[in-house]
C-alpha cells in the first residue's frame, strides 16, 4: 500500500486519491493493472502535472476520477475523495452531475470533441444546457466571457463558426472555454498540447493559466512532456507502469529529481540554449509488458543504476522529507540537473 502523497501547500483539500486501482481485463485471462495503489492529494487553487510515457496510466487516472473508463477497465479499488465525497460510491446520476460542472475535462485532441454540423455558439449553449436551462441571452453572454477567459476577445465572430474554420489550437482554446462554462472546481487537462507546434502550445498553456488567474480552478495537467509541466505546474507526479515513481514539488525536482526514470525523461527534453551542446538522450529499452509486470522495480531492467535487489523486491514509494516521494531502492540524491536542462524552475 502507497504512501498517501500530500501536495506543497496546506489549503484547503479539494481532492483526495486513495489507493486507486483501475485495472484491464483481456482474453485468456490476463490482467493490465493500468493504474495500481496510485494516492495523491491536490489542494484548492493547485496544478498538479501527472507525467509519463505512453502507457504509465495517467489518462487511466483522469478517466478513474470522473469514473468513465470503458470496458474492459473498471476501478478495482480504492477512493476517490471530491470535497470529501467519495466518488465511486455516487450514483450515476450523481456523477453526471459533477461532470462537466465540478470537474471537467479537456481532451487530447480537440478535432474529435466537436460536432462539425454545429456551430461553436452551439457547442458552448449545450454545455450549459446540459445542467441548467437558462435564456439563450443569458447563455450567449456567459459564451463570450468563458471565450475572453481564454484569450479570444472576438467571440461574436467565433460563435456564428464551424470548427472546421478554425486551426487545431483555436479549437483547443474553444474546448477549454466549454470545460469552463460554469467555472468548475477541477479541471482535467489530458494532454491538451499534443500533436501541436511549439507556438500552439506556448499559446495553449498561456490560456490555461489564464484560467488559473481568472477563476481559481485546480488543475491536473496530464502530459508526457516535461517542458509543459516545468511551466505550469506547483508539483509534479511520475507515473511509470501504473505506479507513481515520483512526487515533488516542481523546483526541487526539476533542479535535483531523485528517480532515475525521472532523470531520463529530463535528459530527453531539448535545450534550447545555443550555448548548450548536450546530446539529447533517450531511455534505453522498452517499458515493461503490462501483463507480466516483474516482481521487482518495473524500471529495473533500463536503469542504469540498478543493483541486484532492484530486480528481486519492488520499492517503496517512500516520503523521503521536504514534501518529496520516491520508489526507488537508491534514490539519486546527489544528481543535479542544473547544468544540463534549461526547464524553467
Amino acid at each position: 500500500m502507497n504512501t498517501t502523497i500530500t501536495a506543497t501547500q496546506n489549503d484547503d483539500v479539494l481532492l483526495e486519491v486513495k489507493n486507486l486501482r483501475t485495472y484491464f481485463k483481456l482474453p485468456r485471462n490476463k490482467l493490465v493493472k493500468a493504474v495500481d495503489d496510485i494516492s495523491f492529494t491536490l489542494h484548492k487553487g493547485k496544478v498538479l502535472g501527472i507525467i509519463g510515457e505512453s502507457g504509465s496510466g495517467k489518462s487511466v487516472t483522469s478517466r478513474s476520477i470522473l469514473r468513465i473508463v470503458e470496458e474492459p477497465g473498471y476501478i478495482a479499488g480504492g477512493e476517490i475523495l471530491f470535497k470529501g465525497v467519495d466518488c465511486l460510491k455516487l450514483s450515476e446520476k450523481a456523477m453526471n452531475a459533477l461532470r462537466g460542472k465540478e470537474i471537467s475535462l479537456i481532451f487530447q485532441d480537440p478535432t474529435t470533441s466537436f460536432n462539425p454540423y454545429m456551430t461553436m455558439g452551439q457547442h458552448l449553449e449545450e454545455a450549459y444546457r446540459v445542467h441548467k436551462a437558462a435564456s439563450k441571452d443569458t447563455i450567449r453572454k456567459r459564451s463570450l466571457d468563458v471565450l475572453k477567459m481564454v484569450g479570444i476577445n472576438d467571440g461574436e465572430n467565433v460563435l456564428p463558426k464551424y470548427p472546421c474554420e478554425f486551426s487545431a489550437g483555436f479549437r483547443q482554446r474553444i474546448f477549454i472555454a466549454m470545460a469552463m462554462i460554469f467555472n468548475p472546481d477541477l479541471l482535467i487537462a489530458d494532454e491538451p498540447t499534443t500533436s501541436l507546434g511549439i507556438t500552439i502550445q506556448a499559446e495553449i498553456i498561456e490560456a490555461l493559466n489564464d484560467v488559473k488567474r481568472a477563476s481559481g480552478t485546480s488543475i491536473i495537467i496530464i502530459t508526457h512532456d516535461f517542458g509543459v509541466v516545468s511551466q505550469f505546474s506547483d508539483d509534479i507526479f511520475v507515473m511509470y507502469a501504473g505506479h507513481c515513481v515520483e512526487f515533488s514539488p516542481k523546483r526541487d525536482l526539476l533542479l535535483s529529481p531523485m528517480h532515475p526514470y525521472t532523470v531520463g525523461l529530463i535528459r530527453s527534453v531539448p535545450l534550447l540554449e545555443a550555448r548548450k551542446t548536450r546530446r539529447l538522450k533517450s531511455i534505453p529499452g522498452f517499458p515493461p509488458d503490462m501483463t507480466a509486470l516483474p516482481d521487482g522495480c518495473p524500471f529495473a531492467e533500463r536503469c542504469e543504476y540498478a543493483k541486484d535487489v532492484c530486480f528481486k523486491e519492488r520499492p517503496e514509494l517512500l516520503d523521503v522529507g521536504n514534501g518529496r516521494f520516491c520508489a526507488c531502492h537508491y534514490p539519486l540524491k546527489q544528481y543535479r540537473t542544473s547544468d544540463e536542462t534549461v526547464l524553467e524552475v
